[in-house]
């Protein structure tokens, strides 16, 4: 719901193009970092789920800090939290989703998966533009956060089996 945006974020908090490109830098390079680790407790962990459950509640975290953001060097600190919460996500996403596949259409099942990401943010640009421009950041800071969350509290209420 940010990223069409974001840009104009970083100039409320007296940013310039070359801070949010930092900023951009920071969440890549923890993402990066923070990746390799989280693929290797992905390996270990029976309940990947817990783990998505913890991207949840970690991305709702950064979005809830969006809202405290007041200076540049508080942004980096929370695109680098953002950073960590969604490389915590993709080992273990990844994880959980090939155990549901089905073997003989998991090319198309990961098409479809892939395609609703794109189908996704589509829709999250402009709804986020929509909030944005009719009540401000915080609020869509708020939904982005609670959306997080819920998330959060629905998966890990979710029966799991362990393979």
């Amino acid at each position: 719901m940010l990223g069409p945006i974001y840009a104009l974020f970083v100039e409320k908090v007296w940013g310039d193009l070359m801070d949010a490109s930092i900023a951009g830098g920071i969440y890549a390079l923890m993402a990066g970092l923070t990746t390799i680790i989280s693929g290797k407790y992905s390996d270990i962990v029976k309940e990947n789920e817990l783990i998505v459950v913890l991207w949840y509640a970690i991305m709702g975290l950064g979005f809830f800090l969006y809202i405290r953001v007041d200076s540049i060097l508080f942004l980096f600190l929370v695109q680098a939290v953002i950073g960590l919460g969604e490389a915590t996500y993709s080992p273990a996403f990844d994880a959980v989703y090939s155990k549901h596949l089905d073997g003989h259409k998991s090319w198309s099942q990961r098409g479809a998966r892939e395609s609703m990401n794109y189908f996704t943010a589509a829709l999250g640009a402009v709804v986020g533009g929509l909030i944005v421009t009719q009540f401000g950041f915080e609020t869509l800071f708020i939904i982005m956060t609670v959306i997080s969350w819920s998330s959060a509290i629905y998966i890990f209420h979710l029966k799991r089996s362990i393979l």
